[in-house]
């Protein structure tokens, strides 16, 4: 018989603490004493302290490409690359339903170890709560992320001035693609495979090869679209995107055309937005590429001064011009 999370998982006794060594320090790393803080050195050097949370609900929690424990690594690292951090420490809780296949826990565990060795970052810290029957879907992980920032380094997003390039390091849509064909709702399936992975190489080889880069998102919820119109906003121009320019598989454009959404509103988990000096374009691009997930690397687009029309253009494959408006309402809820 298949073993399964008890209530008496979450309640702090000898099963917490076996469930706790067993499934998770063994798979991080934890050693030492499991205090209620984890103390993490900063690297010498000075510079600044990253921090970041975040809270992963993806439904299912595995899909083509990746699972929600590999989701919550990269999701938590992806954040603190954006700002140019190099992770120091990730802590990770767990809300647990009663029910819940420890199997499926065990194979989300290994996940997030493969994970976080691949970045590398190390796990911590954590907590783990379970609740009863229907009171959640399974697992629930909730993460935080320190990282720090080297000195001189400012990548804040108010930064974006006109003439800048925007640059995307590959084809947008997968995850979102690849979470919705999983599901099974849509009577359809498809090759798909969310792009779930870490940015972090990249920001490393842009913020190497432009050093004047402005600011870099990773397009999760909301896709492309409204990452870039927050930055725009953030900054006080417009951004003008080529549509023809934005790199988009066929198997996902047309999956998108068939139940009507707009792949430029699609999540990605491991594309990372990079707005630069135009004369720096080409230096950033050229290292993206060098890179196995940047190798789809496209310039899409520029800055230019604020106009009437507001933060976020976008050049129709037509040669029409058109606002685009960050994302209202859920067109996939529970993807991330």
């Amino acid at each position: 018989m298949t073993e399964r999370v008890r209530l008496d998982h979450g309640e702090g006794g000898s099963a917490t603490h076996k469930l706790v060594r067993e499934v998770f320090a063994s798979r991080f790393g934890t050693v030492g004493p499991m205090d209620d803080s984890a103390l993490v050195e900063q690297p010498p050097g000075g510079g600044r302290i990253a921090f970041t949370t975040d809270a992963f609900v993806v439904r299912p929690r595995f899909f083509p490409g990746g699972d929600i424990g590999r989701l919550a690594i990269f999701g938590t690292v992806n954040d603190l690359a954006t700002t140019g951090a190099e992770p120091l420490a990730i802590a990770a809780a767990f809300v647990l339903e009663e029910g819940l296949p420890l199997d499926d826990l065990i194979r989300i565990a290994d996940g997030m170890a493969a994970a976080a060795a691949s970045v590398p970052v190390r796990v911590v810290a954590g907590d783990t709560k379970v609740v009863g029957r229907g009171e959640a879907d399974g697992v629930f992980i909730i993460t935080t992320g320190i990282g720090s920032v080297p000195v001189g380094l400012d990548l804040r997003s108010d930064r974006i001035r006109p003439c800048d390039a925007a640059i995307v390091s590959g084809p947008v849509g997968d995850h979102g693609i690849a979470v919705l064909g999983a599901r099974g709702e849509m009577g359809f399936s498809t090759a798909v495979e969310s792009d779930c992975g870490s940015v972090l190489g990249l920001a490393r080889a842009v913020i190497r090869a432009a050093p004047g880069v402005r600011c870099m998102r990773d397009p999760t919820r909301g896709g492309l679209a409204t990452a870039v119109h927050e930055l725009a906003e953030s900054s006080g121009v417009t951004i003008v995107l080529d549509e023809r320019a934005v790199p988009v598989r066929p198997v996902v454009r047309h999956v998108c055309d068939a139940i009507g959404l707009d792949p430029l509103y699609v999540a990605c988990e491991g594309r990372l937005i990079a707005v630069v000096p135009a004369a720096e374009a080409d230096a950033a691009l050229a290292a993206m590429r060098a890179l196995p997930e940047g190798s789809g690397a496209t310039r899409i687009g520029a800055a230019e001064s604020r106009g009437r029309f507001g933060g976020l253009l976008l050049r129709t494959a037509l040669g029409g011009t058109r606002p685009m408006m960050p994302l209202e309402g859920a067109q996939l809820p529970r993807i991330c």
